[in-house]
């Protein structure tokens, strides 16, 4: 698997991964919670998103219930 966002070294993905297992929440739940084929969060997860767009990350914040501040920080 290749993520080619990072957030201070942090892979983007591996945060948002980090707020799902909190919630106690899979791929499927979560595209379902941003309105979005499950192939987006693929995509996303892959790498094959390389710059994602502000409406998307406001979707991951939204579904997560998190701060878009929340994704600059490691964990």
């Amino acid at each position: 698997m290749r993520t080619t966002q990072h957030i201070g070294g942090v892979p983007l993905w591996e945060i948002i991964k980090h707020y799902m297992m909190l919630q106690g929440m899979n791929q499927e739940q979560l595209a379902k919670r941003m309105k979005v084929h499950s192939g987006v969060i693929s995509d996303f997860k892959l790498g094959h998103i390389k710059k994602p767009s502000f409406e998307l990350m406001c979707k991951f914040a939204d579904a997560l219930n998190v701060s878009l501040d929340d994704f600059r920080k490691k964990v």
